[in-house]
């Protein structure tokens, strides 16, 4: 993967990775939970081959600040930090889980930074069902801090109400990326938050389960690439 290089944003330091050349034009790459940057490394190649690609570390990730604060508008104005730090805008936007949800949240809120956005298995901004409960954290050195998934769980369990209804103001194509029947994602939610996003579609990989882009990376990249050239 790419060096690993640290913005200021806000008040946090963010890490990220980068590739492609300098005139492309730009992508940022928001992992999920528990991950980080490095998380894209089996696609990543590809997308810098059109892009100058941005794999961001989140705030509680990786390399990044991990300052015990959270939550899916933290990260989205982190995203919307970065973005304007290193003026990029308007990028093309692709997110994974968390980063999925927090990169609806970022083209809701600042359409006018995002060119294209894609959101693979997004937790969808309605209540959990059945409620999610927060595990002890694993024994051992932490990978990321524990206080980052407290706060997603009790944003999953009781999302903003605003968020659904923000979800019109999109204006970039969107491609919502599915996993199928295998995903803990509620299938059924990804479709119609596809519905609610005026131009959007719905890709389903099914059998990829939630982790599409690791475990089905040729058709995640074929999705992806055809959103991209459009």
């Amino acid at each position: 993967m790419g060096d690993v290089r640290k913005v200021q944003v806000g008040d946090v330091q963010l890490a990220y990775r980068g590739w492609g050349q300098a005139d492309a034009p730009p992508a940022v790459l928001l992992h999920g939970l528990g991950e980080d940057g490095e998380d894209w490394r089996g696609v990543v190649g590809r997308l810098a081959t059109t892009h100058r690609v941005f794999a961001l570390d989140q705030r509680g990730h990786g390399r990044s600040d991990w300052p015990g604060e959270y939550g899916f508008e933290r990260w989205r104005d982190d995203a919307i930090g970065f973005v304007r730090a290193l003026d990029l805008g308007p990028v093309a936007l692709i997110g994974h889980s968390l980063g999925g949800t927090t990169a609806l949240l970022l083209a809701a809120h600042r359409p006018d930074l995002v060119s294209r956005l894609i959101a693979e298995e997004p937790a969808p901004p309605v209540p959990a069902d059945p409620l999610q409960q927060v595990p002890a954290p694993p024994p051992g050195p932490a990978a990321f801090d524990w206080q980052a998934k407290v706060a997603a769980v009790a944003e999953r369990n009781a999302p903003a109400p605003h968020w659904w209804a923000s979800l019109s103001a999109i204006t970039a194509p969107t491609l919502v990326v599915a996993g199928g029947s295998t995903s803990h994602i509620p299938q059924r939610h990804l479709a119609e938050l596809a519905d609610a996003i005026p131009d959007a579609r719905l890709v389903t990989v099914e059998g990829a389960g939630h982790l599409v882009h690791e475990e089905r990376p040729g058709e995640y990249l074929a999705a992806v690439t055809s959103l991209l050239r459009n």
